[in-house]
């Protein structure tokens, strides 16, 4: 189990659609990289200067937009994950 450190946010990113709307195939170079994802663990919060916590926003099963070259990928038994801290979380998707 991952569990992410401070105010970073574990996300599974989601894969990109594989066809165009007209049913054109996109090969892997033309593909762009998602940028949702669902959060599968957070943190417990950034440290504020006066030593509280700052709760983060964003909880375990909520899907979540990112910004386009935010956070470092990591593999961890056999999936593909992308860990941010929560200024890169941009959006809640409803």
């Amino acid at each position: 189990m991952l569990k992410p450190l401070g105010d970073r946010i574990i996300i599974e990113v989601k894969e990109v659609e594989e066809t165009t709307a007209s049913g054109l195939v996109l090969t892997s170079a033309s593909k762009e990289k998602s940028q949702t994802g669902e959060v599968i663990a957070v943190g417990e919060g950034r440290t504020l200067d006066n030593g509280t916590k700052s709760p983060i926003s964003v909880t375990v099963g909520q899907t979540v937009m990112f910004e386009k070259y935010a956070g470092q990928e990591v593999k961890y038994e056999g999936h593909d994950y992308l860990i941010v801290r929560e200024q890169d979380v941009v959006a809640i998707v409803e």
